[in-house]
């Protein structure tokens, strides 16, 4: 399925980026202040990592540590899922899905120049996020089936094309995939 949207549509032209030694209160004030629920780290336009509110919650706030004292390098995420803008809001969608990830940046020649959270896709096309919440609901089906034991058939997209079906099954590599990829 093809929405026809590109995440160079949708995507936030200037993210908000900070430097790797900025220390996460000032990060926690930068996003509380700009009421964003990430930072990009970079360095000339090089993205290094990502700082969710989540990363401040579980590794500063709940682990106990002074955030006077961590910088973003301490706590961000540096393996990130990152999109190309003329990829499909559909792609990016199914990347946010698959990663369970609500932010993706997006580069071009391994260049920083954008962002699209899931807020991006609803201001534009909130259709194609109720796709992705009916995606996230049936997976947590069939995680739920798969520790009874059972086998079924579900719809969503097909891990292997990207097109939207009714009878998605487990393949040998444990994709989920549709009829016409699974004769393939």
């Amino acid at each position: 399925m093809r929405s026809g949207l590109s995440v160079g549509d949708a995507m936030t032209q200037k993210p908000i980026q900070v430097p790797s030694n900025l220390t996460v209160r000032e990060c926690a004030r930068i996003m509380r202040d700009k009421d964003v629920g990430s930072l990009l780290v970079t360095k000339e336009d090089h993205l290094e990592g990502i700082i969710t509110e989540e990363d401040i919650v579980e590794r500063v706030v709940a682990a106990g540590e002074d955030p006077e004292r961590l910088c973003a390098k301490d706590i961000m995420t540096e393996e990130i899922v990152t999109i190309p803008p003329q990829a499909d809001i559909v792609e990016a969608l199914a990347l946010m899905r698959d990663h369970d990830v609500r932010h993706l940046p997006v580069l071009s020649q391994g260049l920083l120049v954008g962002f699209l959270t899931a807020k991006d896709v609803l201001k534009i096309e909130p259709q194609l996020l109720e796709l992705l919440v009916d995606s996230i609901d049936l997976r947590e089906e069939e995680r739920k089936l798969s520790k009874r034991g059972l086998f079924a058939t579900q719809e969503g997209f097909c891990e292997v094309c990207g097109n939207f079906s009714e009878q998605l099954l487990r393949v040998r590599d444990k994709r989920l995939a549709c009829q016409d990829c699974r004769a393939d």
